[in-house]
């Protein structure tokens, strides 16, 4: 029995769903991440990309760089998910339009570095400076 685990962004325009379990959690402390989210961390969870689906809506997209495509709200801004030329047979979505966030925890952190040097958040995961696809 497959694990089914649903999230939306911030105005219910748009709604996905993924099957599996809640592992390959990253804090993301890369400068792309901050500036497109206007937050200090981004944390993601990656799945496979058949293992998931758009319920709702359709996302517009950002090629945020020359290998990732970014997916994002066209109403209310909420980043959602993307996927990375480098790794196309799966898709990072973010933990914080999770339905249940709280069931996924992260496990290391990536990017590290790009760390802010104040921020000090789950110094006890393990770190990559850049990210070990």
């Amino acid at each position: 029995m497959s694990e089914f685990h649903t999230g939306g962004c911030h105005c219910g325009h748009l709604r996905y769903q993924f099957s599996g379990p809640l592992h390959d959690i990253a804090h993301c402390h890369c400068s792309i991440c901050r500036r497109v989210s206007g937050g200090i961390v981004t944390t993601w969870i990656t799945v496979p990309v058949s293992a998931f689906k758009w319920l709702k809506g359709t996302p517009a997209q950002y090629e945020s760089s020359t290998t990732c495509v970014r997916y994002f709200c066209p109403n209310c801004g909420a980043q959602l998910a993307l996927i990375t030329h480098l790794s196309p047979e799966s898709i990072d979505v973010t933990i914080a339009t999770l339905d249940h966030p709280e069931q996924a925890p992260a496990e290391r952190h990536i990017w590290t570095r790009s760390h802010l040097p104040w921020l000090h958040l789950d110094e006890h995961l393990p770190g990559e400076a850049e990210e070990n696809l």
